[in-house]
């Protein structure tokens, strides 16, 4: 992307981070390269005056690419904002672990002029198009069908291209995206998908009967989920929020739709290296903190002071 075409930016932030100090260097950068930003009305109190708010729609029809301040269920907001539309996303992390957002807030600034110069490359991501009873909805995680109530058990049946595929029996079912496949879908046991394959996983929570195992199907394939009569009252839930209950009388049709949204990598061999290490350290038996117990002390000291000079988020 040429340094002409980002001339509108848009700004999204975490409700509740204190992500002023990555407000006020884009503000400066702005001002600096002749940029204009832009802020959702809802995001209004986090960017402060100087932003300008328009309205949700404004905001996806009209900026050549987004800052996302947050961790990555904001950058997931951000990513859906712009999917009729996709332009380039800039995650800054203010998050604890990060697998979509590449870059700390001290690391902002060198950032902003790599965007504004077109000198970065673009990773795509895949989503889920939801179709329900005439609504769409997208997910670029995961949608999962679940019990209304703590213990429940829904009972789904499971339609690709109309075929019967079989039923599940379970606490849940995920449909994840390649970007997905290490939330939920991972804690389910389900397979980490390569972000460049255009796949969708099926995977049970808990799984008491039915199909058991998660299952891969291309992006071709059109998933039809049913809700059978005797299942306990299903939600549907996009990306970790609550959506709406699911009318177990209307089927609730999936596809996958590649490239769906546009992340900005700036060094994808580092990222990718990042993420490898927070993968790899999901499964050890150890909290965070207890982890940081066993360096010795002096290390602990330098690293308590390196997150201070830097303003590191708490891991």
């Amino acid at each position: 992307m040429g340094a002409s075409e980002v001339v509108r930016v848009g700004v999204v932030a975490h409700p509740r981070k204190a992500v002023g100090a990555s407000v006020d260097e884009l503000v400066s950068w702005a001002a600096r390269r002749g940029v204009e930003l832009v802020a959702r009305r809802g995001d209004a109190a986090q960017v402060g005056a100087e932003v300008p708010v328009v309205s949700d729609a404004d905001f996806a029809a009209g900026v050549d690419a987004i800052v996302s301040l947050g961790g990555d269920g904001t950058m997931l907001g951000a990513m859906r904002l712009a999917v009729q539309r996709p332009v380039p996303v800039l995650g800054v992390n203010y998050g604890n672990v990060g697998f979509l957002v590449e870059i700390m807030p001290s690391e902002l600034a060198g950032a902003l002029e790599r965007l504004h110069s077109g000198d970065f490359e673009i990773e795509p991501h895949s989503c889920v198009a939801l179709e329900e009873d005439g609504a769409t909805v997208v997910a670029f995680n995961d949608v999962v069908v679940g019990g209304a109530e703590p213990g429940a058990t829904v009972e789904v049946d499971l339609f690709v291209d109309s075929v019967r595929f079989g039923y599940y029996r379970c606490d849940a079912l995920i449909l994840s995206t390649p970007t997905g496949s290490t939330a939920y879908n991972y804690a389910a046991g389900g397979p980490v998908i390569s972000p460049a394959a255009e796949v969708l996983a099926v995977t049970p929570v808990a799984s008491m009967s039915g199909v058991s195992r998660a299952i891969v199907l291309p992006a071709r394939d059109v998933v039809t989920l049913r809700s059978a009569a005797r299942s306990a009252p299903p939600v549907l839930r996009v990306d970790g929020n609550a959506w709406r209950p699911l009318d177990p009388a209307t089927p609730l049709t999936a596809t996958l739709r590649p490239d769906a949204a546009q992340v900005v990598r700036l060094d994808p061999e580092r990222h990718a290296q990042r993420s490898r290490v927070k993968l790899s350290l999901l499964d050890l038996p150890l909290r965070p903190e207890q982890m940081a117990e066993l360096l010795p002390t002096e290390m602990r000291e330098d690293l308590e002071r390196l997150r201070e000079r830097r303003h590191l988020p708490e891991r």
